[in-house]
């Protein structure tokens, strides 16, 4: 497919990426009707507008670079303050009601595999690449395709279909705090809370030195190295002879699951000296837009016709069950709405997006909370995914 930037036009590729990612969180910041939306979902909208107007391209060796060296840099950065005592201690309510969500998720997937496993192919590779991608968001989704492996044409139609119901989703979410049989159902842990100014109000200016960006990036780059080697070691050492091996080989020699477990190592026994290291969680979720802007491109609204309608029809299904599991079994835990809206946030799309929705909902008092639930969903999702994927596997071959 011809477009009007060319694949191979390396520079004008990398300046859109980044140029698009400044102007969606510029306009996350400033105006009050794109706080709502959030940054994420304009970074990837916008890709899929350009790509399916002929643009850019959907295919380049830029946007590899992003999955192959972005997101491996990213994950470390957002994981850096990870202590799992902190995480213990400071989340509250609110990973409880992820946990519940997670749950959500894992239920929905199952669910959605085995009711359409006649009809889609490489239905446990999809609904493993899926759990991993809502709990976590869109950076998972790059360690299950990673650890999956799917034909690339699957691939491609599962991003078009997580794409289109994602923005759909976000938009749902987002209006059901206003119908007021939710509001009163389940009640508000923010009640009386007044919005403080959109996401300028979170993501203020920092103290930054040289040696904090210096610091965590040779953090990042040396986990993200590390982990590669590891993986590429563990991976021919562990014979694929039987389903049991070949389901520890993907599990043990995933890049991703050794990634978050490292960093998570570092992240609690440095926590003291980490603690004090400023920008970190900025350069990361910087480059989490450019994968968001990256996540869009390959949604072509002709490829989902073609080769993905039921791939779509697996997603809504799994994030509706997502959304009830969610909603009910919270209710039973006595969590309350904003909790439960925010906890599926996080899983569905990640940190960024479900801290951009306490943001503009002015739920002020969840924000951190939010944060580290989400970030302690990048750990989880890999796990869930990595264990759906190889028992459903199992089970419909």
């Amino acid at each position: 497919m011809n477009s009007l930037i060319s694949s191979d036009n390396t520079w004008v590729l990398w300046t859109f990426l980044v140029v698009w990612s400044a102007i969606s969180i510029v306009l996350e910041q400033k105006y009050k009707w794109a706080s709502k939306v959030t940054g994420a979902i304009i970074a990837l909208l916008g890709a899929i507008i350009f790509a399916n107007l002929k643009i850019i391209p959907t295919e380049s060796s830029v946007y590899d670079s992003v999955w192959s060296y972005v997101v491996p840099v990213a994950i470390p950065l957002l994981l850096l303050k990870a202590d799992i005592k902190k995480v213990k201690n400071e989340s509250g309510k609110m990973l409880g009601a992820f946990h519940v969500s997670a749950l959500g998720t894992v239920v929905g997937t199952f669910i959605s595999a085995f009711l359409l496993s006649s009809i889609i192919p490489h239905i446990a590779e999809i609904a493993g690449m899926m759990t991993g991608s809502y709990i976590g968001g869109g950076a998972n989704f790059v360690a299950m395709t990673n650890a999956f492996k799917a034909p690339e044409n699957i691939t491609n139609a599962t991003i078009v279909a997580d794409n289109l119901v994602m923005a759909v989703y976000f938009f749902v979410s987002m209006s059901i705090p206003s119908i007021l049989f939710f509001k009163n159902k389940w009640g508000m842990a923010t009640e009386g809370e007044q919005n403080s100014g959109g996401s300028s109000t979170y993501w203020t200016k920092k103290e930054i030195s040289l040696k904090d960006i210096a610091v965590a990036l040779a953090i990042a780059f040396s986990v993200a190295s590390l982990s590669n080697l590891l993986s590429e070691y563990i991976s021919s050492i562990i014979p694929t002879s039987n389903v049991f091996l070949k389901m520890a080989n993907s599990i043990f020699g995933n890049m991703y699951l050794i990634m978050t477990t490292l960093m998570l190592i570092v992240a609690t026994v440095f926590s003291k000296q980490l603690e004090e290291i400023n920008g970190a969680e900025e350069i990361g979720t910087f480059l989490i837009y450019l994968f968001f802007v990256v996540l869009g491109v390959p949604a072509s609204i002709s490829e989902i016709i073609k080769n993905g309608a039921f791939i779509l029809i697996f997603c809504i299904l799994a994030v509706f069950i997502h959304l009830v599991v969610t909603l009910v079994v919270g209710k039973l835990f006595k969590f309350k709405l904003d909790e439960l809206l925010l906890a599926s946030n996080a899983c569905i799309g990640g940190p960024t997006t479900a801290v951009a929705m306490a943001i503009a909902k002015g739920w002020n008092s969840l924000i951190i909370s939010t944060m580290i639930a989400g970030v302690w969903g990048y750990v989880l999702g890999n796990y869930a995914g990595i264990i759906v994927g190889n028992i459903l596997q199992i089970i419909l071959k």
